[in-house]
């Protein structure tokens, strides 16, 4: 038979010790207001773009650069002022212009079977 003392004992599983932890009144309200992307619509529209085109893929691959091209060193007679890092991390579409670019670079070899090297 149970003694009375054991009955009313709280078993704790740490797995649920972190979610309650985390579940505070101060993360709800940061859950809250959340950021608003204002730029997500354009964001998704970039992820779902279908390329079935080879024109279309070649105008991207040729207009999106592999290479970030703003990292700039100015230079004044012939002494080094200043350097201009790559502002390609910083533009908030980058991820979805590499990726549509890889797409595009993709369908080119695996569709149409164009040599892409020359876009590399």
């Amino acid at each position: 038979m149970l003694s009375t003392q054991n009955k009313h004992k709280q078993i704790i599983f740490p797995g649920f010790c972190d979610f309650f932890r985390e579940t505070t009144p101060s993360t709800q309200q940061k859950l809250k207001f959340a950021k608003f992307d204002l730029l997500r619509p354009l964001k998704n529209w970039f992820d779902y773009l279908e390329i079935n085109n080879r024109y279309l893929a070649q105008f991207i691959v040729k207009t999106i650069p592999s290479q970030c091209p703003f990292a700039r060193d100015i230079i004044v007679f012939g002494r080094k002022l200043a350097h201009i890092p790559p502002l390609c991390k910083f533009n908030p579409l980058y991820e979805q212009f590499v990726n549509l670019r890889f797409r595009a670079l993709c369908y080119l070899a695996d569709e149409c079977g164009e040599d892409i090297t020359p876009y590399c």
